[in-house]
């Protein structure tokens, strides 16, 4: 108990207790990864930070420099260990990142500021293939800030205990330290999420960013989409539609099942290399043709693998825009009919469902996360208790997902009135606060859901470095970074995560948490410390420090119910 309050007062120190330095002096300070570094931050003075993990989860903060009146030139960080007792956490288990600066000229409404926001994250030496990169050297200008990001993770077999380390920070005529202490509990996190997720990728982006062309050979696509899987499953997400296509179709190219078993399998078995070890996807979308032969040869050869009760079928999209009621109709019919146990998935309400007659012949709702819990007709206040029914049959899920809804989606129209500081609803853009790309899964959780879509992820891949403002929001779609050669050096080209990314990942082990203590025995405290945290959906907060609070709440809450449990009556 002590060790978890003291890493409480310890994270808070990295939040509103610092002291400011002087801004005439170059400053360094470690910070949490619940701020957003912009070049106008201003400097602080902590020179220490404290985290509480489990063995199997990450955790992150950052180093950040400030120029001064003079700038920093040259500057290079690295953190070699940290070591608890006879045990150590090194190598791959720590990675440090560059934050790259994105110049955003038209802001996500509303009341975003322009100008430069942290976003990709260019590797000292990158996760996927172990090559060094060009995070260092950089330089910081006179009268602006800089960070670099670190990635702990703690490996299944390290001890509990305090683990101690310094980030070593040097430049020209200059060297400091940012000193680090991690108390890792004992809890283990698994490597496969408990929350199902399912987040797009459209393979011709890919090919676009990497090669030019949105056309690329199968065998280019193979390679890079293995990167990009591995990226998403140490991040705890899955790339469910992440496969070559053919071309100017959105069918899969698939030869057969044996050669997709033979490229894909180890993702959806767990055994492809990962930090993670034997994380594999929780979701497979079904890409194949529309007829039913085809959806029946799926099911079978699904089945036979392993992949079936984690696969479905998307059989329309946010009827009846992106799709017909009709021709919702008519898919969800054929797959019911060919493939009576691949599930179908639909981007609707349950109220829609009933009034067009197919709450029958959809398996997974996926409802947008404003109509869960709206402010407006006909989705005002809480909509959850509308699913009780249909969840108490067999099969049957309710996801969420959210969309330029949360922001506004067309360019001149009034933005959701809920979005003001303070408050709002989810948001995965470049622009938000770090709070309110964290907040989905906790939402997910108090909802009851056990998955959550996201429409895309590469959706303007080819520009990310430059702009990426989609859907009236910047990174609307587009979680990841292309890692050419070119820019980020070595000689692989490979995806790079953004910081959103790692912030999702964070909410992801959040969720963890918040079923850790369910399960271990008090759902109703952690639902308790989830609701205090988001009232509404459309209340999610942008005080970083909050989310770290009720985070380290769960925890010691878990190791509590652990210990009850291991004491005879």
């Amino acid at each position: 108990m002590q060790t978890i309050k003291l890493g409480l007062a310890c994270l808070l120190l990295l939040g509103s207790q610092v002291a400011w330095a002087h801004p005439s002096r170059p400053a360094i300070w470690g910070e949490s990864a619940m701020v957003k570094v912009r070049p106008e931050t201003p400097p602080r003075v902590q020179r220490s930070v404290s985290l509480t993990a489990a063995r199997n989860e990450f955790v992150s903060f950052q180093v950040v420099l400030h120029g001064g009146r003079s700038g920093l030139r040259g500057v290079s960080a690295v953190l070699p260990e940290l070591r608890g007792g006879r045990s150590r956490i090194h190598g791959g288990d720590l990675l440090l990142y560059r934050e790259a600066l994105l110049d955003i000229t038209t802001p996500t409404p509303p009341g975003t500021t322009p100008g430069r926001w942290p976003d990709g994250l260019v590797p000292d030496v990158d996760e996927v293939v172990g090559e060094k990169r060009l995070a260092f050297p950089f330089d910081v200008p006179a009268g602006e800030s800089r960070a670099v990001w670190v990635d702990v993770h703690v490996p299944p077999h390290a001890r509990p205990g305090t683990y101690r380390g310094a980030v070593s920070v040097k430049g020209d005529g200059f060297t400091s330290r940012v000193e680090v202490r991690l108390q890792v509990v004992d809890a283990l996190l698994p490597s496969t999420s408990s929350l199902r997720s399912a987040f797009l990728l459209w393979p011709p982006h890919v090919c676009r960013a990497f090669t030019g062309d949105p056309v690329c050979p199968v065998d280019t696509q193979v390679r890079l989409l293995k990167l990009f899987h591995r990226m998403a499953l140490e991040h705890r997400i899955t790339l469910a539609s992440g496969f070559p296509r053919e071309v100017n179709l959105p069918t899969w190219d698939l030869p057969d099942y044996d050669t997709f078993s033979e490229r894909w399998g180890p993702f959806l078995d767990g055994s492809a290399p990962n930090r993670l070890p034997g994380a594999r996807m929780t979701a497979l979308q079904y890409l194949g043709p529309a007829n039913g032969a085809s959806l029946t040869e799926f099911q079978t050869e699904a089945d036979a693998r392993g992949w079936l009760s984690r696969s479905f079928d998307y059989v329309g999209d946010e009827p009846p825009y992106g799709s017909t009621w009709e021709a919702v109709a008519a898919r969800a019919e054929l797959t019911r009919m060919s493939a009576p146990n691949l599930r179908t998935l639909l981007t609707s309400t349950v109220t829609e469902l009933e009034a067009h007659g197919l709450l029958e012949e959809i398996d997974i709702i996926t409802v947008l996360v404003n109509f869960i819990d709206g402010t407006q007709p006909p989705y005002e206040g809480d909509q959850r208790p509308k699913y009780d029914d249909f969840l108490t049959q067999p099969n049957r899920e309710l996801w969420l997902y959210q969309s330029c809804a949360s922001h506004g989606c067309v360019a001149g129209e009034p933005p959701p009135p809920e979005n003001i500081p303070g408050q709002g609803w989810p948001s995965y853009m470049v622009d938000r606060s770090a709070a309110k790309a964290r907040g989905m899964q906790w939402l997910d959780f108090i909802n009851g859901a056990s998955g959550e879509l996201y429409y895309q992820t590469v959706g303007l891949l080819f520009t990310a470095w430059t702009t990426q403002f989609r859907f009236n929001g910047n990174g609307d779609g587009t979680l990841f970074y292309p890692g050419l050669p070119s820019v980020i050096g070595g000689t692989t080209e490979i995806p790079l995560p953004s910081l959103r990314m790692k912030l999702i990942r964070q909410g992801m082990q959040d969720y963890e948490w918040l079923k850790l203590v369910s399960d271990a025995g008090d759902p109703g405290y952690a639902r308790a410390v989830a609701r205090k945290l988001i009232p509404h959906a459309w209340a999610v907060p942008d005080d970083g420090e909050a989310f770290d609070r009720a985070r380290l709440q769960l925890i010691r809450r878990y190791l509590q119910l652990c210990r009850n449990r291991a004491t005879p009556p």
